[in-house]
This record gives C-alpha cells, sequence and structure tokens, in this order.
C-alpha cells in the first residue's frame, strides 16, 4: 500500500554538544520519507522547496522509492530553513533563525495519482494546510494519522479541532497532550483528546517510550536508552514514518498491529538520533533495522 505524506522539505544548521551540521537535509517530510520507505513505497510527498535544494539528495529520495510527483519547485524560491542548538542535557533546545522563505505561501496540490491513497501521515504544519490536503482526497483513506504542536495549539486552535474530527490518529507528545487536554494526568488527558476526534492517540514520551490509547485498550512501548544521541532533531518525525511506513506496508489497522507498529517507528526513530539530519538514515540497511527490532523485542520480554 502507498503512503501519503505532507509536511516540510528544507535545510538546518543545528547546534549540539557533539558538533554542528550545516545546510543539512532536514524538515518533516524528509524524516517521515526516509524512515517510511524502508517499509511502504511508493512514498508521495507533499511539500515545497525552492530550486536551491540539494538535486542529488532528492534523485537518492527517489532512488528509495520517494515519489515526488506533490512536490512543487519554486524557482527562484529558497527552501525553508531552521536553525537550534540544544542545551547541554539534549532535552532542550533555543531556536536561532527560522526562515519560512517557499513555505509562507504554500497552497498544497494533490496530484491525480496521490488522491485515493490508503494511508496518509500529515506532518506537522498549520492545521488549515493540513484540512486543505484532506479536502483534495477522493474517497476515505483506511487511515489519517497527524502531527501537530504547542505553537498551533497556541495561534490556530479552532482549526487545529477541526481537523482532528477528521482523522484517525494523532501522534504528539506528553508536553502537548497535556496542553491540548488541559489535564496532567495523561489517561485524562487522552480521554479528552479522543473526545475531540481522533479514534487512537499516540503520546511520545522520548527516552521513555510512548503510550498508544485505542478505545479501552493501552500499550507501552518502551525506548532504547542509546550511549550517545548527536542530534535528536527529526526523532519525532521520524518514528511517525516508520510506524505508519510499516502499517501501510502491512495493510492492517488492528491494534496488535499498531503495537508492532510503534515498535518499529520507535526503532526508526533511535536510529535518526546518532548522527545529525538524516546521515544515520542514508546508511541504514535491513539488517541493522532487523537487529535493533530484536533489542526492543528483548525490552519487552518477561516471565512471569
Amino acid at each position: 500500500m502507498s503512503l501519503l505524506a505532507i509536511g516540510t522539505i528544507a535545510f538546518d544548521d543545528v547546534f549540539t554538544p557533539y558538533g554542528e551540521a550545516r545546510m543539512i537535509e532536514a524538515g518533516s517530510c524528509t524524516y517521515i520519507a526516509m524512515a517510511a520507505t524502508h517499509f511502504a513505497q511508493p512514498v508521495q510527498l507533499v511539500s515545497v522547496i525552492g530550486d536551491d535544494y540539494n538535486q542529488d539528495f532528492l534523485a537518492d529520495l527517489q532512488r528509495r522509492g520517494a515519489d515526488l510527483a506533490g512536490v512543487e519547485v519554486v524557482k527562484g524560491g529558497k527552501s525553508f530553513f531552521w536553525a537550534g542548538r540544544y542545551h547541554d542535557n539534549m532535552m532542550g533546545r533555543d531556536t536561532l533563525d527560522t526562515q519560512l522563505n517557499v513555505l509562507a505561501d504554500f497552497n498544497p496540490q494533490l496530484p491525480a495519482s496521490y488522491r485515493n491513497t490508503d494511508y496518509v501521515m500529515l506532518g506537522n504544519l498549520s492545521p488549515q494546510v493540513q484540512s486543505q490536503v484532506i479536502d483534495q482526497l477522493e474517497g476515505r483513506p483506511k487511515l489519517i494519522a497527524l502531527d501537530t504542536m504547542n505553537f498551533w495549539m497556541d495561534i490556530a486552535m479552532e482549526p487545529l479541532r477541526e481537523v482532528l474530527r477528521r482523522i484517525d490518529i494523532l501522534i504528539i507528545n506528553d508536553e502537548e497532550a497535556r496542553q491540548l487536554s488541559g489535564e496532567l494526568s495523561l489517561l485524562k488527558a487522552a480521554a479528552k483528546i479522543v473526545d475531540m476526534g481522533p479514534r487512537i492517540l499516540i503520546i511520545k514520551k522520548g527516552e521513555h517510550g510512548a503510550l498508544l490509547f485505542d478505545g479501552d485498550k493501552l500499550f507501552s512501548a518502551p525506548a532504547l536508552l542509546l550511549p550517545t544521541v548527536v542530534d535528536p532533531t527529526g526523532a519525532g518525525d521520524t518514528f511517525a514514518g516508520g510506524l505508519m511506513g510499516y502499517l501501510a506496508a502491512t495493510d492492517d489497522t488492528s491494534f496488535e498491529n499498531l503495537k508492532r507498529a510503534i515498535i518499529y517507528g520507535s526503532a526508526m526513530a533511535s536510529f535518526v538520533v546518532e548522527d545529525f539530519g538524516t546521515r544515520r538514515m542514508q546508511t541504514l540497511d535491513q539488517a541493522q533495522i532487523d537487529a535493533r527490532i530484536r533489542q526492543f523485542t528483548s525490552l519487552m520480554e518477561v516471565a512471569l
């Protein structure tokens, strides 16, 4: 099954205690694609870039199974750019620069071949843009997942509430879940958020794993402790890409398969943080993924 993903294709400058990387290929759509193409193909990308973007990198995305027919290239335009510096504990970061550039006027237009996609991943963009994508879909996809952040809760809560009523899965972190719901307890937060529309809620907890809420069913996934986290940028998008790529590849949205998908998403996210940007993902192979999945599985094995 194919997967449609919308988000940013960007350049980043990233500074961490482990070094720095400038003008690296990044963006939510990029990270989603780098993970999802290991499972589902094609991954249909919807984004906008300037003609300054790295053509060799885009060609590599295509070789991996990304369909770029939905990526608009603005002649003479500059691609979205973000710069950030992580704190010494790697838990917080400061944004140094954000340049929307061509993203400021982004009006996504789905190619005809994208409009009957069964699986949709709406990356972190304005809820109005996310709704525009849903409006262009023909028929009802099997699964629509959405990522959002505190920023949209601060400035666009009503449009966010509207798009939440149209999706199946919401993927957010624990801080965002508390802000969206107004509850400190994640259990109470989940109940309130599900009432807003999404049938399934996934709450990312960083180094503490992830929670899956599906009706009255709850699953807590572990996190893999890594010796070094070089660059956390894109970990959440990579998680979403691995999760949705696995669901599209298996074409199974049962609770048991959602649990497996979370483990695959977590495994992909554990790779991306090992180097700056998408560098680690560019060298990743199936044998390494299988070995990492076995590590996650061993964390959940217990004899009672």
